[in-house]
């Protein structure tokens, strides 16, 4: 007993039966020569003899470890979610939106057969959903009949679609709309009066491969349900009917040469009466005389690489009906026709594929039909303008062009001063948001004029427009306006305007449309400022 007892308390039967579980738990790496010194012992009674050892082990190396002998886990960091794409088919994206490659075949390798939606390895076919059959007429696929006309896209739901004829799309429309101006006669004293308006367009462009034609006719007729005594003041004279006619019309034309030249040419019509207000309406009329100026341009185009040159020739000619008079008498307006000849330079370079700057020079003479005016005035005159400016054409988020120069005039009659002035042109549409469109407008122009002592009048415009969609049916719009005219130190004119539209598209072909407008005139004449409001609400129907 007391001899069992001092074997159990001896060191070299602890070491004796802790020595085979030690070697268990040996790394190879614990396991393995340490640098420049000795290798550990192998205690183990489980180890090879030295004659496998020796027999397995290459001379000069270190014993292999038993391959029963599994890798360590110890100090490693355990890993327990799925690879990011693991999941993913071989093509398209994967979860972190790594694109993932086509797998590259060998020539003359077949190519898989992609059975699944992106997976080639599903060999079971999908079931193929019942097509409904096509008529051949709607296909275009009958014997002798021509190709059917791929449509284009369109992004306005509610734009006009238009109608093919021949080799032309055409658009058209009209307006009815009635309403109430506060002020029609823009006077001092204003009377009031209910109005109706009717307004027709129509827009035909060619689809052609090779030249161009644009056919481009809007017009208005604007009546009034109150007629206006007889004014004898010289100021601000109003005709006893004020319904008055307004149409717009021109038509464009490219002929493509060749492939750097081209042939421009332009047919217009403007028909309009003096606006109310406005210094040259007589006294004593029974309505506005109609005056119609019609006109041509013809021109050649040339492309040298990123420079283009363009000249062209304009003529056009501006006639007035005789003036009807409360008192059935006539008046003559011979003295106001005119013709007009001219030339326009024009050289542009494409500095980028969004801007291209340009130079323009224009110079013309106008003849009159009588050399001397009623008030003994010659109005023959000559002059032009020079202006720089460029086009911009960024991502279509801004588009337009915009430019400023310098324009003056000179006349025939000594008394009549020379007309100078700045210039500016400009016409930009920024698409701010998908939902908003911010528009702007700017021109410039010298006039003719039938006040004594007034070479003529010089005017510049500007318009500002934010048009705001609430819903895609639902178009709400804010414009605001300034302009001067300058009538030779005689007399100068400022107006403005604010303008809000509100316009409901049930459909492609019916709109529904209502506005409010206040205009202001500010004139350096005695009694001839004044204001009005316009509202009014009318029905859009188009094709």
């Amino acid at each position: 007993m007391r001899g069992l007892m001092a074997l159990v308390w001896s060191p070299a039967f602890w070491l004796w039966l802790v020595t085979p579980l030690f070697a268990q738990a040996l790394t190879p790496e614990m396991m393995a020569p340490a640098p420049g010194g000795f290798a550990p012992l192998d205690r183990s009674p489980l180890r090879r003899s030295p004659d496998a050892e020796s027999a397995a082990t290459p001379q000069g190396s270190a014993p292999a470890l038993r391959e029963s002998i599994a890798p360590s886990r110890v100090g490693a960091i355990p890993s327990y979610e799925t690879p990011a794409g693991s999941g993913a088919a071989e093509t398209g994206f994967d979860s972190l939106n790594r694109k993932k490659q086509k797998p590259k075949l060998y020539p003359g390798a077949p190519k898989p057969k992609v059975t699944g939606p992106g997976n080639p390895q599903i060999e079971k076919p999908l079931p193929k959903r019942a097509e409904t059959p096509v008529p051949p007429a709607v296909a275009g696929t009958v014997e002798g009949q021509p190709p059917r006309r791929r449509l284009r896209y369109d992004d306005d739901p509610f734009g006009q679609v238009g109608f093919y004829t021949g080799g032309f799309l055409t658009k058209a429309a009209v307006e009815l709309s009635g309403g109430y101006d506060s002020n029609p006669g823009r006077v001092s004293t204003p009377k009031g009066s209910w109005l109706y308006m009717i307004s027709p367009e129509l827009l035909a462009t060619s689809d052609w491969q090779r030249h161009s034609l644009v056919v481009d006719l809007r017009g208005s007729f604007t009546g009034y349900g109150t007629t206006f005594p007889s004014t004898v003041s010289n100021v601000s004279p109003v005709p006893t009917s004020i319904d008055r006619p307004d149409f717009t019309g021109k038509i464009d034309g490219r002929i493509d040469v060749t492939r750097d030249t081209r042939i421009n040419t332009e047919l217009r019509l403007r028909v309009g009466t003096d606006n109310p207000g406005s210094p040259n309406v007589q006294v004593g009329l029974e309505k506005y005389p109609i005056y119609t100026t019609s006109g041509a341009t013809l021109g050649v185009e040339q492309d040298f690489s990123r420079v283009q040159v363009s000249l062209a020739g304009t003529i056009d000619h501006t006639q007035y009906q005789n003036s009807k008079l409360t008192d059935g008498s006539t008046s003559s307006n011979a003295d106001r026709n005119y013709d007009q000849y001219g030339g326009i330079a024009r050289v542009s370079y494409d500095l980028t594929p969004g801007i291209k700057p340009f130079a323009e020079f224009e110079a013309d003479t106008r003849i009159h039909q009588l050399y001397f005016d009623s008030n003994g005035f010659a109005r023959d005159s000559t002059g032009g303008y020079l202006k720089g400016g460029t086009t911009f054409e960024f991502s279509r988020l801004l588009t337009g062009d915009i430019a400023i120069g310098y324009q003056l005039r000179d006349y025939a009659d000594p008394r009549l001063n020379r007309l100078q002035g700045l210039l500016t042109s400009g016409s930009l549409v920024w698409t701010a948001t998908g939902l908003t469109t911010v528009r702007f407008n700017a021109t410039s122009s010298i006039d003719e004029t039938t006040l004594p002592n007034a070479s003529g009048s010089i005017s510049r415009d500007y318009t500002l427009a934010v048009d705001h969609a609430l819903r895609r049916w639902l178009i709400a719009s804010l414009k605001g306006g300034y302009g001067t005219t300058d009538y030779d130190g005689v007399r100068s004119d400022k107006r403005y305007f604010v303008e809000g539209d509100l316009v409901y598209k049930l459909s492609r072909t019916l709109q529904i449309k209502g506005s409010v407008r206040q205009d202001w005139l500010d004139s350096t004449a005695p009694g001839a400022s004044a204001t009005g409001t316009v509202v009014m609400l009318g029905v859009r129907v188009q094709r």
